[in-house]
């Protein structure tokens, strides 16, 4: 819902930081550059992302966790208006394999959109490791092995846990690439099986346990 009023901005405030746990993201952004003048973070703040424009130029922001309840996101919207900058909900998730219309439709984000962009999830750790290798893979041109260095424990990803589900969704492809070379997108248009790759994968139950119930991972 969009910010009308000077009481709803302050119930928006009060949400982002409390509910939305915007209160830890105001102490470590998890922001790292990717190349190609793109960024990735966890949800900014209306204050980050002004920073961000003015040292970085963003002119384009990727939120990943589309529209959702939390005060996080009428803030955002409200803020990239007021700054002029293009506001992109292409969801993903981070306890699922991506489908193949949600990476698509990633893909026409990242080859219309306007640079310096930011990508962001809650917390940045596990779709927007995902969106951070799909960008690499699909606009930097690198290696999907070298790219699934994006999901990584120093970002706060866990592939022990459901969000692993992830990675083995590009293992499955640097499997069958390094079998008999195939494109990217060639392999995700024509071969990859969603409900296979999702039925195949197991997580561990402490790794769960802590992305689920002690970091509360969205």
């Amino acid at each position: 819902m969009p910010i009308a009023t000077p009481a709803q901005r302050a119930r928006a405030w009060v949400n982002m930081h409390v509910v939305d746990h915007g209160f830890v993201r105001a102490l470590y952004n998890n922001f790292y550059p990717l190349g190609g003048n793109v960024y990735r973070c966890s949800q900014p703040s209306p204050r980050q992302i002004r920073h961000y424009q003015a040292t970085l130029g963003i002119r384009s922001i990727i939120n990943l966790r589309g529209v959702n309840p939390y005060g996080s996101y009428p803030l955002e919207q409200d803020t990239c208006e007021a700054l002029g900058i293009t506001l992109i909900d292409s969801v993903l998730y981070s306890r699922q394999a991506p489908k193949v219309d949600e990476v698509l439709r990633l893909k026409q984000a990242f080859d219309s959109m306007a640079y310096p962009a930011l990508l962001h999830c809650k917390s940045g750790a596990d779709r927007a490791g995902i969106a951070s290798a799909l960008f690499r893979i699909l606009r930097l041109g690198h290696s999907a092995q070298d790219a699934s260095a994006e999901l990584h424990w120093k970002y706060g990803h866990f592939k022990q846990a459901k969000t692993g589900i992830l990675d083995f969704f590009l293992a499955t492809y640097i499997k069958r690439n390094a079998a008999s070379p195939i494109a990217f997108v060639d392999w995700l248009t024509s071969e990859y099986d969603w409900d296979l790759v999702q039925n195949s994968f197991h997580a561990e139950g402490w790794a769960s346990a802590l992305v689920d119930h002690v970091l509360h991972r969205e």
